[in-house]
């Protein structure tokens, strides 16, 4: 049954990737779950564009672009053209891909800011920032780090936190440090310019409480309003890397200021090249819509400042901000060292796009929800669903039709009512779609799959063509299943787009658009089957694994030689890296034996609060060697569970083993929990 009403107007963004660097699958969740919503939005035939953009702006930019000896011109042509290439190879049906350093780009973020200076919405005031005394340079927000102000997690950002998602500024920041040189920054004076946000709270609370948004995002918001809304620095010193504010020599537009101005100047530069009205979209009584998808780190931007500033600036406010959570794999965060921070290149070196594409969308519903990307459920789901449940329905009735009935299907379907079931299942698939459920959408599909699956079981096609007199019974049974196959790929089309395509071809049914299955094929001539998507294996996930390993071996420090070659340095790490560690004098109240170990001591340390630690140290000291002496120990390692209890730091030792182990400190007036610089 079809539901489609009047052909909707629909703009679409998704966040814009940063200019210094690959794509990797964490990207893909929301590249996948943006193409997919605009497949199904087109399938439906609405007019749905989709434009984004590299973010292009910003001192990260700057600086990688002089390490590698580059204009940062040449730098953000050469990753743009790296990051289309792998969306065009994972299937993103985008309109328009551009960059923030557009000339397009430049008007829009000049004509907001002049606009709001214009209406009072721009402050210019002296503010403390912090500068990096030996770069000569103020520290960007990211180019900053210390403990959260709000929940005190280390090593986080100058902007917000990643824990908590709390947002300061970097000033709020505990023990900062410069990430450009690993100095303490120091507080300077400095000119700014700030949009007045709190003079737009009325309209942000009206803008946040009409459903616009989702409930978690919201509830966030609300915490942002209680705590008071901050204006916003969107200034920067020189050196930067970006545009310059017109009536502001050597001040900069902050990147979080022009990028997502970057969706209009991309979606300008589209219109200018077909002839559609770039203005129907964006002026302040539009009747398009306007959608925004994002991750949940970058919400209060796209939240707060953007519609803010569109509105100070006269331009519409978007429909809609759809947030999503980050991606995790094997239950963890992205790892290197274990292979699984995988690059999107690595991925298709090795795998169809279209595996990721439906393992995404099993995954992704409508909240804002990290998901897992679990390798072995990959496996195994791909393989079960899309192989061993929608493509064998076309491969188990194919053959008969081609072979015993001249490639063409029956007059009626045996089962016409199955038939209307199946179709009339769209209507709730196309509800999931349309409200970014995909997940939900997935189960019905797969459900149906079922019910095909055991439908073609039940009548034994492969029994009954056998006997001449049950043969007719075939043709019949085969034809069902081709157009319940049919169904299914309609369904299917937003996700896997090539095996939709290689369906429609065999079928020879044309563009398939969602309604365009209310019909059944019947007396219609089809190709002959081939494979259509083949099984994974194991193997080639562990080869993908290992690739994404040999990725980060390619980008250190080449093989030592000479006295460094038979005892090799471990991968390179930096500062960042060394200042998480926490060196603490400790006091060892107790050493003791440990049952059934050959090198282990058990020692209770004394840090301010005593702490169980094992030590491999047996072989150079004695329990009455240590008690009430000094050592130093990492306090903040981890607990590591043991087969002879849990052990909750780690002693520092020093020399080549055996009895040459050395753990004690000189007994110099130092205090147990005292920090070793």
């Amino acid at each position: 049954m079809s539901t489609q009403a009047t052909p909707r107007d629909i703009l679409v963004t998704s966040a814009l990737p940063y200019a210094n660097g690959s794509i990797h699958l964490g990207h893909l969740v929301e590249y996948i779950q943006t193409d997919i919503w605009v497949r199904f939005q087109r399938q439906r035939e609405n007019r749905c564009t989709w434009v984004w953009a590299d973010d292009a702006h910003g001192t990260p930019i700057m600086l990688k672009a002089q390490e590698l000896g580059l204009t940062p011109e040449a730098l953000i042509a050469q990753v743009k053209e790296e990051h289309e290439t792998d969306f065009r190879d994972f299937l993103l049906s985008f309109d328009n891909f551009y960059t923030t350093h557009s000339d397009e780009n430049r008007h829009f973020a000049e004509l907001i800011y002049t606009r709001l200076r214009d209406a009072g919405h721009i402050d210019k005031r002296t503010i403390k920032q912090l500068y990096d005394a030996e770069q000569n340079m103020f520290l960007p927000d990211r180019y900053v780090k210390g403990g959260c102000p709000t929940c005190e997690a280390e090593d986080q950002y100058g902007d917000n936190c990643e824990v908590c998602s709390a947002t300061y500024d970097a000033t709020e920041l505990r023990n900062p440090r410069s990430v450009v040189s690993g100095s303490t920054p120091e507080l300077r004076d400095s000119e700014q310019y700030f949009v007045k946000l709190s003079n737009f709270e009325p309209m942000l609370r009206s803008w946040m409480d009409s459903g616009k948004l989702q409930p978690e995002i919201r509830n966030k918001l609300e915490e942002w309003f209680e705590d008071g809304l901050q204006d916003w620095d969107i200034s920067r010193n020189a050196p930067y890397w970006g545009f310059e504010i017109p009536d502001a020599p050597g001040k900069y537009f902050y990147v979080w200021l022009d990028a997502p101005i970057g969706y209009m100047a991309s979606h300008k530069n589209l219109c200018e090249r077909t002839g559609d009205d770039f203005d129907s979209y964006w002026r302040e009584d539009s009747e398009a819509e306007l959608y925004h998808f994002i991750g949940k780190d970058i919400a209060y931007f796209h939240t707060l400042f953007w519609p803010a500033i569109l509105h100070g600036a006269g331009f519409r406010t978007p429909s809609a901000v759809f947030c999503h959570g980050f991606l995790t794999v094997d239950g963890a965060k992205m790892s290197k060292s274990r292979g699984t921070f995988i690059k999107a290149r690595t991925y298709l070196e090795h795998m169809d796009p279209e595996y990721l594409r439906y393992y995404f969308a099993a995954k992704l519903n409508h909240k804002v929800e990290d998901i897992d990307l679990n390798l072995e459920d990959f496996v195994t789901r791909v393989n079960a669903d899309l192989v061993g449940k929608v493509v064998n329905i076309a491969s188990r009735c194919a053959g008969f039709i081609t072979k015993s009935f001249d490639g063409k299907l029956s007059e009626a379907l045996p089962d016409a009512a199955l038939y209307q079931d199946f179709v009339d299942e769209g209507v709730a698939i196309a509800e999931a779609y349309e409200a970014r459920k995909f997940s939900q959408a997935m189960r019905l599909i797969m459900a149906l799959a079922d019910r095909a699956n055991h439908y073609i079981a039940e009548a034994e096609p492969w029994v009954l063509v056998k006997d001449p007199d049950t043969r007719p019974q075939v043709h019949g049974i085969c034809t069902q299943g081709l157009n319940l196959f049919r169904v299914l790929v309609n369904y299917l089309k937003p996700v896997l787009p090539q095996l939709a395509e290689k369906s429609e071809a065999f079928l020879q049914c044309g563009d398939m658009r969602w309604d365009s299955t209310q019909e059944p094929l019947l007396s219609h001539d089809i190709q002959r089957f081939s494979a259509m998507l083949k099984r994974i294996e194991t193997a080639t996930v562990e080869k993908m694994t290992e690739a994404s390993k040999q990725d980060l071996a390619a980008t250190q420090t080449p093989a030592p030689t000479g006295a460094l070659a038979d005892d090799p340095l471990k991968p390179e790490i930096t500062y960042a890296d060394f200042d998480k560690i926490d060196l603490r004098i400790a006091k060892i109240v107790d050493a003791e034996h440990v049952e059934g170990a050959d090198k282990l001591l058990r020692l209770t340390l004394d840090i301010g609060k005593q702490r169980q630690v094992f030590a491999g140290i047996k072989s150079a000291y004695s329990p009455d060697d240590l008690r009430g002496r000094l050592t130093v120990m990492v306090a903040n390692l981890a607990p590591r569970k043991m087969r002879f209890g849990m052990s909750e730091g780690m002693v520092l030792a020093a020399g080549p083993g055996g009895k040459d182990l050395f753990v004690l400190t000189p007994d110099s007036g130092a205090e147990p929990g005292m920090r070793v610089k």
